[in-house]
């Protein structure tokens, strides 16, 4: 799309100018190249109003017009934007000067642009079209953007090291001094500055005569490829080869051929042998060819010198066999393994698939190191289009069943009966980690236990509880009440009373509140045969008034009123009672004047017995008593024995019969009952309606089962009821987890597992558990272990530099000297058939060495015979071999130095004697696991964990050779571990003695309190449960309220004598007489035995006589008082109350005043205090009971029997039982120990296994507390660790010369350690040395390892005069590139370097160029630079820039921040003794005073009394100068008062002063306090213009 919305024609005038807008859309018939585009183009003034056309030239006129392509709809499928990666970021503004300044102002950042290029394309096959189709459908994406380029970063060098030592001890020479580079420039930085200094040396004595002459050395250059002589090479070498060397300074050794007819040519024998029976690609051979090199000779002063001044008798090899380097091979990639990442994962990060390659051949010959066989790269970056990863859930079986036996302390368990507990307990289930379903799962019944268990790691989140607490009813005491009175003689039922067999019943009920459940309380109705039962009777409700005949006394009538009632006293309709209803009216008789007054009968008695039989019959009687006796001529009294009626009751036979039922039995399947459904029956319960049964039968008390007829039917207890039957449930168990992964080696016997996890054990005959919960089985399809072996064949002839080129070098003089020699080795399987190399080069080892020096002996070489076979070996010491000096070697003297030529060689011999050690301390004990009680191993409180006991305990051996090297323990004797036995001592708990008797009840009448208690008998011991709460007794209490009956002690009145008038003169006897009557005093709780009198208050004991009236005749005869009415309430308590009379012939009513606590009291309830929480006796905590009791308290405070309150009706609103809680000891519960771990380590004496255990719930109470030990440790094995050692290396080494290009070394050994190494490499770890070698198979393959580490490396020895590079300096630390703190990079930078050495000056030119190189680091760190100063001195101070880790860099601070480092003051100091100070501005020198003007500014300095009169030196001047004359002969002033003595201590009366100068100041100061209150006047006076200071000013703003 052409985005140019303006064109113009570069006129800058006034003229107007056309300009276009922006193209139309593309319009026309079809979808295509074939559509139109327009645009408007219009004239418009330089001043922006639109003009005319004709005001604007037309051949500016842009286009209007153009052809397009039509796009559609359907074409967005078809096209796309393409777009390329984002560019660098590059300054938005050219680097210029102005650039260049705002790079030294930058702060932080600069801006910068990114750039990438974006085109519209096919989607099917990516080539481009034009931009206007992508542009139809969505914009054209940004193709630049914002971003940030850290500012520039200049070059960061270290500080010089300190000067080297001069080049030479005399004459002319120089010394050096370098640095090395910390951060190399970035973004624009300044370069790096030159890394070294050099300078002549100072004060060397002139060389005396002839020393100071240049010195030669010997100097050899690199050496060549190694090539392969043929024949060309030949032909080249035939001719005579010589070096010449030139005197120039610049020009370099050329080689000069003369050419030569060759003698004869060489024909170089490659040893290839050839092996009938392997083919040529199976075996590996070696080439041999030669390489050469140039030898030099140098002056002192770096340059090139003729050969024959640097000749030796023995001069270096210009040439020398070699092996014809082999580049490493290696196999293709093989293909990626999956990517790390298969799913969305929260964290964003990407994942990881990684190929391998094998080496095939490895590097021979200096060829090129194999490259890496491991690559890695990122994959599902994004991963948007990855299902969603699985989520893992701690789910949990059901919760077991609630034991109470966990709870019991140690004694109780010895102590007590532990069936049948009851009350609070734990329960246990187990947890377990699963994978969450998929989506399509979830709605499914039982998803829980769908799930498959995997390992716990995955699942995080809090932990689901294992235990909780529960609880098991207990049996509830049943409190029952006395039994009633017999009832009347009923019939079985009142409805169908056709019978004449009747029952008598009497009941008891359940006392206590909420006792709802009576089965277990036995039978509560009790039934006796009776004859002649009645349901209903007639009654006689209300007698009347005795009513004369005639109106006077005799015979009379008394009406009574009759009801029909039932057998609870309710009237009915008098239909039911068949009787004939007892007459209404009935005969009596009124006394008549002067006869006989006898009183009313009074209520029948009790029954003396409860039921009849041949010993004993129930008999009742009723009294009436002789009120007057009959005068002259009156009516008689009765005898005696009329005065008494008694009549049979209970006459019924003792034959007590009840219903026995025994307990409900389960509830089983059956038809319907027919029975009265039950409360607790729920019709929506979702499982079937069953039946429970029991046996009920008829028992005759003291005799047994009777027939059942002979009890009551109506009474008869339901033998059947429905009920609920229990919900079958089905053993529920999860999905077998994964197979655990088989190993990749070949590891033969190996088997994986998997297991199931039981989640709902079975219950009511539901479905059992299946056999199998864990399942093994032997890995299949394992890889077999390749089996391969190198084959070595014979060593080839030694092979030397061909002669046409020997004779070619200097140096060059017979065909003899060193060489090198080769075999050729070849793989062979199993079956010994060849196989590729590769697998060898995997599989077999260390491959055996293909080459070897040789020496081919000249003319003047010793020879020696071959060495004989090694002695034999005898226990740990060593055997040897030997040779002797053959042929004219016998003669030569120097063949005889033992030091060069050894004719005896020993090696040690292999030794057999070992010692097994004990090493490390004893693990903890460890005790074995309990075996399993149950079936179901997976589910928690099947087994429980043990404590303490026997057990074992381990430490590990080590097996250690002669030389002390470690060596595996089977080698020793094969025993691993030490074990002994071990004892944990067991937890002893808080025990306390048994519960002691209850005590007597606290209070001898009403509510009291009893206790009982335990004390303590042994303190908990080792982890035991911990006592609970003792007083300071060591005692513990249970307190219970108690109830003493108050009225255990009653005077009981036996009834009044007849009153007793003294008649001997008079009769017959009336008037005023005396009654008396018993008193005894009864203990009711003895059954009413009589006591002792004493035992009561004397002051209560009841009237013992009484004076009485006896009637005479014709005196009104009235009945004895009848009880006194209560008193009315509280507020009237003195109001009179009356006394009535049994009407007999006159209504009398006598009144007493009430008198409060006298005659006349009230009553209240007292309620006494909770009792302790009491526990089922065969609970040990949970639920309890409280209880408390009423006591009946009259107003004077004295208590009665509750009766007495109950009589009266008073409201009772407290509960007297509650139920209550018992905290549970819940002692800690842990997990089972999980499963031993690997070995922490593979090899050496850290090795560990550990297993672990969790607190599943921590103690409660007194519960015992956790075990301190929550993991364990077991020592693995001592096996012997091998390590490659990589020496350090060795001194540059220039063979034959003294200088120019060497080689150094360093050495790739195998050592043996105990894991610890490279910290403690020593044959111990408790013991420092040097490491122990060991055969070099034991730490692999070393192939492997030279490919990884280089052995063997060129380097320079430098000649005198020459200028050359400094070895590398170490890699910097890592650094980032931060903004603001933060990185701006994810890597960060090292840096190294190398300075230039310049030796001689003459020499400068050739030197090269100072190097530094980068590479990128992990963990890099962010550093800032500051500027540093040290103090002023002589105005002058040191700044330098520190790194923000305290290393004193050049380069990374900005110079325009750059402290000063010389100070000046403005003005100059031009007063004599003035000098400019810290703070810029001029003061004195020491012993100096300032004197200012009043501007602020120095006038003059003048002398301070014994102060020095020189210029002060700070460094030098001291206080014991002696005093003297000044050299301009002033004297100083102060003069005659001197301070100072002349052996320069301050005198006494300086002393004596100070002293007084300080009484004085203290005298001011208190004067000023006490006249404070008082205005002080102040006498201001001018003063002087200038006035000596007494403190010296020195230009700070302080002052």
């Amino acid at each position: 799309v052409d985005t140019a919305t303006e064109q113009f024609d570069g006129k800058t005038g006034e003229e107007p100018l056309m300009r276009a807008g922006q193209w139309g859309r593309c319009v026309g018939e079809e979808c295509g190249s074939g559509g139109a585009q327009s645009r408007t183009v219009r004239c418009v003034h330089a001043e922006g109003w639109t003009t005319h056309h004709s005001n604007c030239r037309h051949t500016d006129k842009p286009e209007s017009q153009r052809p397009c392509f039509k796009v559609c709809e359907w074409h967005q499928d078809l096209f796309e934007w393409e777009v390329s990666e984002w560019g660098a970021c590059v300054l938005a503004v050219p680097p210029t000067s102005e650039g260049q300044q705002r790079a030294t102002e930058c702060v932080t950042a600069q801006h910068g642009l990114q750039r990438r290029r974006a085109r519209c394309v096919r989607a099917a096959n990516g080539t481009s079209v034009t931009e206007r189709i992508c542009e139809f459908f969505s914009l054209r994406p940004a193709l630049e953007q914002a971003c940030l380029i850290p500012c520039p970063l200049d070059c960061v060098v270290s500080v010089f090291s300190p000067w080297s030592a001069c080049s030479r001890t005399c004459g002319a020479g120089r010394q050096h001094r370098t640095r090395h580079v910390l951060a190399a420039p970035m973004y624009g930085g300044a370069d790096c500055p030159g890394l070294t200094q050099t300078q002549s040396c100072r004060q060397l004595p002139p060389c005396p005569s002839g020393e100071g002459e240049h010195g030669y050395s010997l100097k050899v250059a690199p050496w060549s490829e190694c090539r392969r002589p043929q024949h060309k090479d030949l032909l080249w070498l035939g001719g005579r080869t010589t070096l010449d060397f030139g005197v120039g300074d610049t020009k370099r050794n050329t080689v000069k051929r003369h050419d030569q007819s060759a003698q004869h040519h060489l024909q170089l024998h490659l040893h290839h042998s050839h092996h009938p029976h392997l083919p040529p690609s199976k075996v590996w051979e070696v080439e041999i060819g030669y390489r050469t090199r140039q030898v030099r000779c140098m002056s002192s002063d770096g340059k090139n010198a003729i050969l024959s001044l640097c000749t030796q008798d023995d001069g270096p090899r210009t040439f020398q066999s070699c092996v014809i380097p082999k580049h490493c091979q290696t196999s293709d990639w093989s293909a990626w393994s999956p990517c790390s990442k298969t799913c969305q994962a929260s964290d964003l990060s990407p994942g990881y698939r990684m190929r391998t390659r094998t080496i095939t051949q490895p590097a021979i010959g200096g060829g090129n190191k194999c490259p890496a066989r491991e690559e890695k790269e990122a994959c599902n970056i994004i991963g948007d289009l990855l299902p969603k990863c699985p989520r893992y859930v701690w789910r949990s079986t059901d919760w077991g069943e609630c034991h109470v036996a966990p709870l019991l302390s140690q004694q109780d368990r010895r102590l007590r009966n532990t069936s049948g507990l009851c009350g609070g307990g734990i329960q246990t289930r187990d947890t377990y980690c699963v994978q969450v379903l998929a989506s399509r799962h979830l709605g499914t019944k039982q998803s829980k236990y769908l799930s498959r268990p995997v390992s716990a790691h995955l699942c995080d989140g809090v932990i689901p509880l294992a235990v909780r607490s529960c609880s098991l009813p207990c049996p509830q005491p049943c409190l029952l009440s006395s039994w009633s009175s017999w009832g009347p003689c009923l019939h079985d039922n009142c409805m169908e009373s056709q019978e004449r067999k009747g029952y008598r019943q009497r009941r008891r009920q359940v006392l206590g509140e909420g006792s709802g459940n009576t089965e277990n309380c036995g039978h509560l109705l009790e039934s006796v045969p009776c004859e002649a039962p009645a349901c209903f009777l007639w009654r006689v409700q209300a007698e009347g008034v005795c009513m004369s005949r005639d109106g006077t006394c005799g015979h009379g009538s008394r009406n009574h009123t009759v009801a029909c009632v039932n057998s609870r006293g309710e009237p009915v309709v008098e239909g039911f009672c068949k009787d004939d209803p007892p007459p209404v009216q009935v005969a009596c008789e009124i006394a008549c004047p002067g006869g006989c007054v006898v009183s009313s009968w009074s209520d029948w008695s009790s029954c003396s017995h409860s039921c009849t039989n041949k010993n004993a019959e129930g008999r009742q009687s009723r009294m009436r008593s002789v009120l007057a006796w009959p005068g002259e001529g009156g009516k008689t009294c009765p005898p005696a024995s009329a005065l008494e009626h008694w009549r049979p009751c209970n006459d019924h036979p003792c034959v007590v019969l009840y219903w026995e039922t025994s307990a409900w039995g389960p509830c089983v399947e059956g038809s319907s009952v027919a029975v009265n459904r039950s409360s607790h029956w729920n019709e929506t319960s979702p499982c079937a309606e069953g039946v429970q049964t029991r046996t009920v039968t008829c028992v005759k008390i003291n005799t047994g089962p009777v027939v059942p007829k002979r009890c009551p039917d109506s009474a008869r207890p339901d033998s059947a009821r429905p009920c609920v039957l229990a919900c079958k449930r089905d053993c529920l168990v999860t999905q077998f987890s994964e197979w655990t992964a088989c190993p990749q080696s070949c590891v033969p016997g190996m088997v994986r597992s998997r297991y199931r996890t039981v989640v709902q054990r079975p219950a009511n005959g539901g479905q059992e558990c299946p056999d199998t919960l864990f399942e093994e089985r032997e890995c299949e399809a394992l890889p077999v272990c390749s089996i391969y072996r190198w084959r070595t064949h014979r060593w080839h002839p030694c092979t030397l530099v061909p002669d046409s080129v020997r004779q070619g070098m200097t140096g060059a003089s017979q065909s003899c000297g060193r060489g090198l020699e080769t075999r050729a080795l070849s793989c062979m399987d199993e079956n010994e058939e060849p196989a590729a190399m590769s697998e060898c080069l995997q599989w077999a080892g260390r491959m055996p060495t293909q080459v070897r020096t040789c020496w081919v002996p000249c003319r003047d070489d010793c020879t020696f015979s071959t060495w004989s076979r090694f002695t034999e070996c005898t226990g740990c010491g060593s055997s040897s071999r030997k040779r002797s000096l053959t042929g004219r070697s016998r003669k030569r003297e120097h063949c005889h130095r033992e030091d060069q030529y050894p004719l005896v060689d020993t090696q040690p011999c292999p030794c057999v004697e070992f010692l097994s050690k004990p090493w490390g301390s004893w693990s903890p004990c460890i005790l074995p696991e309990a075996p399993a009680q149950g079936p179901l191993l997976g589910w928690r409180g099947q087994k429980e964990a043990l404590e303490c006991g026997g057990g074992l305990r381990y430490r590990a051996v080590a097996c250690l050779d002669q030389r002390g090297r470690l060596l595996d323990p089977a080698v020793c004797n094969g025993t691993e571990l030490q074990v002994e036995t071990c004892h944990v001592s067991c937890p002893l708990d808080c025990r306390l003695s048994s519960w002691s008797a209850w005590s007597a009840c606290s209070a001898s009448c009403g509510n009291g309190l009893k206790v009982r208690s335990k004390w303590l008998r042994e303190k908990p011991f080792n982890g035991g449960r911990p006592c609970p709460k003792l007083d300071l007794k060591n005692q513990v209490y249970e307190a219970v309220p108690c109830l003493s009956e108050c009225w255990q002690y009653e005077w009981v009145s036996e009834s009044w004598s007849l009153c007793a008038v003294n008649s001997v003169d008079k009769l017959p006897a009336c008037g005023e007489g005396v009654q008396t009557r018993k008193i005894r005093l009864l203990q009711w709780t003895y059954q009413g035995r009589s006591v002792n009198d004493s035992l009561c208050d004397p002051d209560d004991i009841p009237a013992q006589a009484q004076t009485c009236v006896l009637p005479c005749p014709d005196d009104c005869v009235m009945s004895p008082w009848s009880p006194w009415s209560p008193c009315p309430t509280v507020t009237a308590l003195h109001a009179p109350h009356p006394q009535q009379p049994s009407e007999h012939k006159h209504q009398t009513n006598t009144t007493e005043p009430c008198v409060a606590n006298s005659n006349c009291f009230t009553y209240k309830y007292n309620v006494s205090d909770w009792s302790t929480c009491m526990l089922n006796e065969k609970a040990v905590c949970g639920e309890g009971v409280r209880t408390r009791l009423l006591d009946c308290m009259r107003s004077d405070g004295r208590v009665m029997a509750t009766s007495m309150c109950e009589e009266l009706g008073l409201p009772q609103p407290w509960k007297l039982m509650d139920t209550c809680q018992v905290d549970c000891p819940v002692s800690c519960i842990l997990s089972e120990w999980s499963v031993w771990t690997e070995c922490s380590h593979a090899c050496g004496n850290q090795g560990v296994m550990l297993r672990t255990r969790r607190v599943l719930h921590e103690a409660h109470e007194e519960g015992r507390p956790c075990a301190f030990q929550l993991s364990q440790t077991k020592p693995c094995p001592i096996r012997p660790c091998y390590s490659w050692l990589l020496g350090a290396w060795s001194p540059c080494r220039v063979e034959g010369a003294e200088c120019g290009e060497g080689v150094r070394e360093r050495n790739l050994s195998c050592i043996v350690h105990w894991g610890h190494w490279p910290e403690s490499p020593g044959p111990r770890p408790d013991a420092p040395g040097p490491p122990l070698t060991v055969e070099e198979e034991r730490c692999g393959e070393r192939l492997q390892r030279e490919s990884e580490q280089e052995l063997q490396q060129l380097c320079f020895l430098p000649c005198p005069g020459d200028c050359h590079l400094t070895e590398w300096s170490s890699w910097s630390s890592c650094q980032l590139t931060c903004l603001e703190g933060r990185s701006f990079e994810a890597e960060g930078h090292q840096a190294r370097s190398q300075a230039v050495i310049i030796q001689t000056v003459e020499n400068q030119e050739s030197c090269p160029q100072q190097v530094f190189e980068t590479r990128p680091c992990k963990g890099g760190k962010c550093h800032s630079y500051e500027w540093r100063t040290s103090t002023w001195n002589n105005n002058e101070r040191s700044v330098w820039c520190q790194r923000s880790d305290g290393v004193n860099v050049t380069g990374g601070c900005f110079e325009i921040n750059r402290p000063a480092g010389v100070r000046h003051c403005h003005p100059p100091c031009t007063k004599p003794f003035s000098q400019c100070k810290q703070s810029g501005v001029c003061g004195c020198e020491r012993g100096y005073t300032e004197v200012m003007t009043t501007h602020g500014f120095l006038d003059y300095c003048t002398k301070t009394p014994g102060g020095d009169h020189r210029k002060a030196d700070v460094k030098t001047s001291t206080g014991r100068q002696k005093p003297g004359p000044s050299p301009s002969g002033r004297a100083p002033y102060g003069g005659p008062m001197v301070c100072v003595g002349t052996d320069g201590r301050i005198k006494m009366w300086v002393y004596g002063a100070t002293a007084g100068g300080f009484l004085l100041i203290l005298f001011i100061i208190a004067m000023s306090f006490l006249l404070c209150s008082r205005p002080a006047k102040q006498n201001k006076k001018l003063s002087p213009p200038q006035k000596a200071l007494a403190l010296a000013y020195d230009g700070d703003v302080d002052m």
